[in-house]
């Protein structure tokens, strides 16, 4: 699985720091934090129909991990959706698109580790393009990858930063064994996500999820959740081994650059009949009726 490029997006207007740019002159400096050293915040954001989905939920997300690390300015909300709305209102967007939101520490007065060298404001870089859902629907496979999620006491996985080595690493596995995603394993052994997605197995008709442990707190994972409640469905969040995986009649990702997407194998055994399951299919499509009405207007 890899994204193509859309045409579409060949001339579209970048926001940094309220400036709105051609994407081929955009730019931030060599003295930025997210240069330096990785030092930003991120929020994956889906516009539906002149809506976000979750908006609130993850501008929420994206000022608890700043204030996590320290950010010594962080943007009002009222600001953030503002320059959001600008965006799109200078790219004609509407639907089908995927936002990008960073928020970097900012620039520092020469390089270094030390946030004391950040004198400035945080750079807020907005990213719009048109973007369907980036999984297949018929279907991915995983490995399982050998690099390891932190658990909190090396780095707390709630804070939502923009230091991605780790999952790159393991992308870079999945790429190598000709796999679509990586299964990534907590420092227990347990399942923690993938390198990009939440993980959902269906054993019986009932729902599990790995535990908030070595994994960021999922806003379409947690939407999931609130499905399974109103419809009644069981859903638990519980330690996950391999062997569940290896065993669920069905297993599927959450994220919102890829909604969710059925998982059909995994280090090359089948997850149940090797199909998208129903519970899969019918989830995804209660999913679809919430974006279709749910979220803030900004268009």
């Amino acid at each position: 699985m890899l994204q193509k490029f859309d045409e579409r997006n060949h001339d579209l207007i970048v926001n940094i720091n309220g400036q709105l740019i051609h994407r081929d002159k955009a730019g931030i400096s060599p003295f930025d934090s997210a240069v330096q050293g990785g030092d930003a915040v991120w929020e994956g954001l889906r516009l539906y129909n002149g809506r976000i989905f979750k908006l609130n939920e993850h501008l929420h997300r994206l000022h608890v991990s700043a204030a996590a690390l320290s950010f010594a300015e962080i943007p009002s909300r009222a600001k953030i959706i503002e320059e959001i709305k600008r965006t799109l209102a200078a790219n004609k967007m509407r639907d089908g698109v995927h936002i990008r939101l960073t928020l970097t520490r900012g620039l520092k007065i020469t390089s270094g580790m030390d946030p004391r060298l950040n004198q400035s404001s945080p750079t807020l870089i907005i990213l719009a393009e048109h973007k369907a859902p980036v999984y297949m629907k018929t279907g991915l496979t995983l490995i399982t990858s050998k690099i390891r999620r932190p658990s909190p006491e090396i780095l707390d996985c709630k804070i939502h930063h923009a230091n991605l080595l780790n999952s790159i690493l393991a992308k870079i596995e999945a790429n190598n064994a000709g796999a679509d995603d990586a299964l990534m394993l907590d420092t227990r052994g347990f399942v923690a996500e993938t390198n990009a997605t939440h993980i959902f197995i269906v054993r019986q008709g009932e729902l599990a999820t790995s535990r908030i442990f070595a994994c960021p707190e999922g806003i379409t994972r947690a939407t999931v959740i609130e499905i399974c409640a109103a419809e009644k469905i069981r859903c638990v969040e519980t330690d996950l081994s391999p062997v569940d995986i290896y065993g669920a009649d069905e297993m599927f990702c959450t994220g919102t650059m890829g909604e969710l997407a059925g998982v059909v194998k995994v280090d090359n055994r089948l997850i149940g009949d090797g199909n998208v399951g129903p519970m899969t299919k019918r989830l995804s499509d209660l999913y679809a009726k919430r974006t279709a009405t749910d979220g803030v207007e900004v268009l």
